[in-house]
């Protein structure tokens, strides 16, 4: 098996951010946002990243282009997460091996979590690992839903999910490691059935699992590392927490 391969999707506007920057190359700390995810991925020992543009994409590559082991895939149009990931099929196409997904705004990404993602997805023989992290702090986020083995069962988003799933503590962190060729197979099958018309990762998982794969999900994320900057605000937590950790 090789190297893992890390696709960063980067290709969103960022329109709460209140800027004409695109939103990944806000700067925490010194550094754009997008950069501290390749630093964690490069320490998990990925050796090809694929970053999937959109938003100023001449731009967003100018500012990444000193980065020989990042190519590009562009997303003219963000239809969603599953679409972007299609938009990289033609740089993971000769891959055989584990591929990390990851959001290219959650500049607090740690190595070792990520390793443990890979490590799970080795040892169970999975397709697929959920990257899941335990928090009260659950509300709007994606639910994962385990069955009554403990198994993954399925990510339940919040406005779709029961009473009692809305109690469950485990959540999606949108970070996942699939082997590359279920992948691509899976993300072939997806359809916009949602109320945005958008092409969900999500659905990929469930895909997987419905033809008998082994899908896993695993906590090896703190609360921290999901979050996703969307607002000035979120910005300011983010840098503090950085600077709190160093």
């Amino acid at each position: 098996m090789s190297d893992p391969v890390a696709v960063v999707l980067a290709a969103g506007k960022g329109t709460r951010m209140k800027s004409d920057l695109p939103k990944v190359l806000h700067e925490v700390c010194g550094k754009t946002m997008v950069e501290h995810v390749f630093d964690a991925v490069r320490a998990a020992g990925v050796k090809k990243i694929v970053c999937v543009i959109g938003h100023m994409a001449d731009l967003v590559r100018e500012r990444l282009a000193a980065h020989t082991d990042v190519s590009f895939a562009l997303q003219a149009e963000q239809k969603g997460t599953g679409h972007a990931v299609r938009m990289a099929a033609a740089e993971l196409q000769n891959h055989d091996g584990p591929v990390l997904v990851l959001a290219g705004d959650t500049p607090l990404l740690r190595a070792p979590s990520l390793i443990g993602l890979l490590d799970e997805l080795r040892s169970k023989s999975a397709v697929a690992v959920v990257g899941s992290a335990i928090t009260e702090n659950n509300a709007g986020l994606g639910r994962v839903v385990r069955d009554a083995q403990g198994d993954f069962e399925r990510i339940v988003e919040e406005k779709d999910a029961t009473p009692e799933q809305k109690l469950i503590r485990e959540i999606n962190t949108g970070c996942y490691a699939f082997d590359n060729k279920s992948l691509l197979s899976a993300l072939d099958e997806i359809k916009p059935l949602n109320s945005q018309g958008e092409y969900y990762l999500t659905d990929c998982p469930a895909i997987l699992k419905a033809r008998g794969l082994k899908i896993s999900a695993a906590a090896t994320f703190d609360i921290h590392e999901a979050m996703g900057v969307n607002t000035r605000e979120q910005l300011a937590e983010v840098e503090s927490v950085l600077k709190s950790r160093t």
